[in-house]
């Protein structure tokens, strides 16, 4: 067993309290001071994990007990957090939101303590009240320290301050001003990604200076330290040497890909060659299999339509009947096109006879568990992998002549499947089976020496 560095989870009463904007304060302002700072992200978010990159300039790794099991979250925080002076884990929505996945299951299992984040911009002392019931909800997670949100003037502060002193256990460690000069532009699947550096390198400086001046970033160190050297799972990750090429499709459109999975495919004998299908013409030479992932291409589809070289080359990649794995906004791109919200047509790879059609409204939001239906190169018949699905698109009704190579927990069947191509709306955590990585890897090998 390893011993770990000094961490906290950055928890929120309710999603919208501050939780974003106060972690990457705290990651900022730590950072200025000279410390190594190691993000993570509780849950199955891509976009804050983008945002801790764009502060830190260190990869964010997720964190999901569900998802990707309790004994790859231990292995993944220890190897991850290990050389770090202080991690600091951005939790997700609620501190007891999602169950098994919450911000407070996380904290329990990691044995990290908590800093709660307390908006109190339409409330004075009844706040302690709010605090005093997250720490007896279970108290084995009581939050350690808060820091309040949105404090309006002195007197404010002081009328909170004191009703917390007396009726709670948490210590204040500081606040933030309710006029703080801050915004993360957003659209509809949630904040922009930290790649369109969507926040300046000016309003980064002075939301440090504003966490260094209203956060006791001292006791905050402290606090993190307390349970460092505690014995938790080793860290190490074995490398298989390379033995096949992975094209994998990275740019504004294909953003979304949890870092954890490309370090699978790496550890399975796979290098990893990024390409853009916004702007390339052709998939890299040598590549031997493809993973399109999720991320924008609806944001983008005029440009990805005029590259048609890229189109005609993925169409032709799939005719041949060499690997492609594409989840989501990659399964979009390989449909016969996407349609807009101003019902305009944008024609696609075309390797699925379905359309995409761009909704006003979330069309998909949760986890998902699947059970593969018969062999493929995502595992054997039975095997069960896990991850999660969040959209505004929907597609045509699939033809009965594309396969389905799974069913869903929710009562679905998909991973439409066509020649050696398997497409889906889900976003796939290979942790909780990383022996699909395994089998993937595989079958690129074999189109190699094909």
């Amino acid at each position: 067993m390893a011993t770990s560095s000094p961490a906290i989870v950055v928890a929120g009463t309710q999603s919208g309290s501050g939780k974003t904007t106060i972690t990457l304060g705290l990651l900022a302002a730590l950072k200025a001071q000279g410390l190594k700072v190691q993000p993570f992200k509780c849950g199955p978010d891509f976009i804050d994990p983008s945002l801790h990159r764009l502060v830190t300039g260190r990869e964010s790794r997720n964190l999901d007990l569900w998802m990707s099991g309790e004994e790859f979250v231990a292995r993944t925080f220890a190897l991850h957090s290990r050389g770090a002076d202080i991690s600091i884990i951005e939790g997700v929505m609620g501190m007891f939101d999602g169950n098994t996945s919450s911000s407070a299951a996380l904290a329990e299992a990691l044995q990290v303590p908590v800093v709660l984040i307390l908006d109190v911009a339409s409330a004075a002392e009844s706040v302690a009240a709010v605090l005093k019931g997250f720490e007896t909800l279970a108290p084995e997670v009581a939050p350690r320290a808060v820091i309040l949100n949105r404090i309006g003037s002195e007197r404010h502060l002081a009328l909170v301050s004191e009703a917390i002193k007396k009726h709670c256990r948490a210590e204040i460690i500081g606040y933030l001003p309710r006029n703080l000069d801050f915004a993360i532009p957003g659209r509809h699947l949630g904040l922009k990604m930290g790649e369109e550096e969507p926040i300046s390198k000016e309003a980064i400086a002075r939301l440090a200076a504003t966490i260094t001046e209203h956060v006791d970033l001292n006791r905050l160190v402290a606090l993190a330290s307390e349970n460092a050297g505690a014995n938790r799972e080793s860290g190490e990750q074995d490398y298989l040497p390379a033995k096949v090429k992975i094209g994998v499709a990275r740019d504004q459109a294909f953003c979304f890909y949890y870092e954890d999975n490309l370090d699978l495919l790496r550890a399975a004998g796979a290098e990893l060659v990024f390409f853009s299908p916004l702007i390339d013409r052709a998939i890299p030479a040598g590549v031997s299999g493809l993973y399109l992932g999720g991320g924008y291409p609806e944001l983008f589809a005029d440009k990805l339509a005029a590259n048609e070289p890229m189109r005609s080359a993925i169409k032709a990649w799939a005719e041949a009947g060499r690997p492609i794995y594409a989840e989501c906004g990659g399964f979009m791109y390989l449909s016969q096109g996407i349609v807009d919200n101003d019902d305009k047509l944008q024609p696609m790879a075309g390797v699925f006879p379905v359309t995409a059609r761009m909704q006003t409204r979330r069309a998909a939001l949760g986890y998902r568990e699947i059970a593969l239906e018969r062999d493929c190169f995502l595992g054997a018949k039975g095997t069960v992998l896990r991850g999660h699905e969040f959209h505004y698109s929907t597609i045509d009704e699939m033809p009965d002549s594309i396969d389905r190579l799974y069913v869903v927990n929710n009562g679905e069947r998909e991973g439409y499947s066509y020649k050696n191509v398997i497409g889906g709306y889900l976003h796939l955590h290979f942790g909780y089976n990383p022996e699909a990585v395994v089998a993937f890897v595989s079958e690129c090998l074999t189109s190699k020496t094909k």
